[in-house]
């Protein structure tokens, strides 16, 4: 049997979305190499309908967004980003008071990072471990089906 193996690094096509509050929702968007995610399709949903598309659009070339929230819509407003495939979803939350607080501040920066692409080392460790007994369970259910027969 000859089992052939080799290394190569591994890139997750997760994605990490920063956005800044100011009058303003900016929104930053990368893959998790630090790529922006130009041209990426934006879905925001008010707290008031979280099944609906409340506004619609796409980042720049920066992959960058900006919107403006109904400030009478207190709660968690949902941003989608999505390209080929990539993205994330996240949560923005606005209350009564925090609009009050946001207008009287130059801007609030915050970053959401997902984890969607993204693997821990233990989580590593396991697959590597699962796919090395896969090989050698289907090696040895293939050698003893060859024992079998003779």
């Amino acid at each position: 049997m000859l089992v052939m193996s080799w290394s190569a690094k591994a890139t997750a096509h997760g994605a990490k979305i920063n956005y800044e509050t100011t009058q303003a929702i900016k929104i930053d968007a990368a893959f998790d190499n630090g790529d922006p995610m130009s041209n990426a399709q934006v879905t925001v949903y008010s707290p008031q309908d979280p099944s609906t598309p409340w506004l619609q659009g796409t980042t720049d070339e920066k992959g960058s967004f900006v919107f403006a929230p109904d400030r009478s819509q207190p709660g968690e407003w949902a941003v989608q980003v999505r390209q080929a495939g990539h993205g994330d979803l996240i949560t923005i939350s606005m209350g009564e008071d925090q609009s009050a607080t946001e207008n009287t501040a130059d801007s609030q920066v915050m970053s959401i990072q997902s984890k969607s692409g993204s693997f821990t080392p233990v989580q590593i460790v396991v697959m590597a471990i699962a796919v090395i007994w896969g090989f050698v369970g289907t090696a040895l259910y293939f050698s003893q089906g060859t024992k079998q027969a003779k």
